[in-house]
């Protein structure tokens, strides 16, 4: 049988009060700027990023879904490569960057991008918040 401490707060996160939170493990703060980049913030620059790409597509192309990922796809390796935001990443108030705080450049941002148009990586995460994509990448989604 499978203990709440073995897979349970894998899952779901420690129990108030255990002084344990998101980014501890890599040296992040609890709160505020630098931590890390909560699930409703990461949904909405999502969906942010999906509707701006959604609507040049239907204005330039016709409305093709793989266009619409291929868009979203150039818009991720480009914006987040190179400046550590995307659009819905800005608005959220998030931003991409390695462990070390540094920029993401566009090796990773690439390899980063593949595993979310996979959706599965992007779901699948750790005690840390950090999706598979940011694991395979180095990256780490933080608070501006």
């Amino acid at each position: 049988m499978i203990e709440r401490n073995d897979l349970g707060s894998w899952l779901t996160g420690p129990t108030p009060g255990e002084g344990d939170y998101p980014g501890r493990r890599l040296g992040m703060p609890r709160t505020g700027p630098g931590s890390i980049g909560r699930p409703g913030r990461r949904v909405l620059a999502l969906c942010i990023d999906w509707a701006a790409c959604s609507a040049i597509v239907w204005a330039f192309f016709g409305g093709s879904s793989l266009a619409i990922l291929g868009v979203f796809a150039l818009e991720q390796v480009l914006l987040v490569g190179l400046v550590g935001t995307s659009l819905g990443h800005r608005i959220a108030g998030l931003r991409v960057q390695r462990l070390d705080g540094g920029t993401v450049g566009l090796p990773a941002a690439a390899v980063r991008t593949l595993l979310v148009c996979l959706v599965i990586p992007a779901v699948v995460f750790d005690p840390d918040q950090r999706g598979l994509h940011d694991k395979a990448a180095g990256t780490v989604i933080v608070r501006r």
